[in-house]
């Protein structure tokens, strides 16, 4: 049985606080674990979410200001410490490079499984895998900065009452999936003839940016798309001055690129209280999620 699942391991933005860790996702996607922007005590609260570090196939760096990446180190001890035996991938800016750098040589004991590096330096598809595209688009922060797309390409769904109707059961419908036509009955049957399109399903990762170009092409169409929320309209100013969302923003950017369900995160410390959030992007989204710390929250079922 598939899964497909963000797991919330921390929604504060720049500083932990009692009730929020630093910022971090995982994205359990069928048999890849992609982790993403792995701030300081992500190793903890992979723990208490009940997730193997081991388990994580990938890992996504949107930018490589500390609380999105200060756990890397601890991550990477602790998946070979929990069994990790395969490379693990992991995409970032190439401009922060020299911090990658410093951060997988940051202690003395520094044994992790293999890595490979994955810089990134411009727009456009920057790793495929089987039934997965990851994709790559700049944000506009004070710092060079990527937001990431999981694209699953186009298929399509066999029809039951299309092939029963045929006499095609068993091993035949997957030799006709497999070949696009069989014979039956003395004459040819397409794969068209017995199925319909099924859109691939999608995610988008967006975080400290502001509304630009990028995070608009990142979340079109996306079923799930987890996003910043560090202000409030009312402080608009301060999201512009610092390059960040406001809760309106978000609501604003996944309506407009059609987005199924959004996810906010990366909250300022000045709300305790996420509903606030919530309630703000809800006046231009419909689903709506604010995410609490160790929240799980399913992919969106098949339009």
């Amino acid at each position: 049985m598939t899964v497909r699942e963000l797991v919330v391991l921390g929604t504060a933005s720049q500083v932990p606080t009692r009730t929020r860790a630093h910022h971090g996702a995982l994205l359990r996607w069928d048999r890849e674990v992609v982790l993403f922007d792995p701030g300081e005590g992500t190793q903890r609260q992979l723990t208490l979410a009940g997730v193997s570090a081991g388990s994580i196939t990938r890992i996504c760096i949107t930018h490589l200001h500390g609380d999105h990446c200060l756990g890397l180190p601890g991550v990477l001890q602790r998946m070979l410490l929990d069994g990790a035996r395969q490379p693990v991938d992991l995409y970032y800016p190439a401009s922060g490079q020299e911090y990658v750098d410093r951060l997988r040589r940051a202690s003395a004991v520094a044994a992790t499984p293999e890595v490979r590096e994955h810089p990134v330096s411009a727009d456009g598809v920057v790793d495929r895998w089987p039934g997965l595209t990851l994709e790559a688009r700049a944000l506009d922060h004070r710092i060079d900065a990527y937001g990431w797309r999981l694209q699953e390409p186009d298929g399509r769904r066999m029809l039951s009452d299309r092939l029963d109707a045929l006499g095609i059961a068993g091993p035949a419908v997957g030799e006709l999936a497999r070949a696009g036509r069989l014979e039956v009955g003395g004459r040819v049957v397409t794969a068209e003839e017995v199925s319909e399109p099924r859109p691939g399903q999608s995610f988008a990762f967006v975080m400290d940016t502001r509304l630009c170009s990028g995070a608009r092409e990142l979340a079109q169409g996306v079923d799930l798309l987890v996003t910043e929320s560090t202000f409030l309209a009312s402080e608009e100013d301060l999201a512009e001055k610092y390059a960040h969302l406001t809760a309106a923003q978000a609501g604003t950017l996944a309506w407009e690129a059609g987005v199924r369900r959004l996810v906010l995160t990366h909250y300022s410390g000045r709300h305790p209280d996420e509903s606030v959030f919530e309630a703000e992007a809800r006046l231009h989204h419909p689903d709506v999620h604010a995410a609490r710390d160790l929240d799980r929250v399913p992919v969106p079922p098949r339009r």
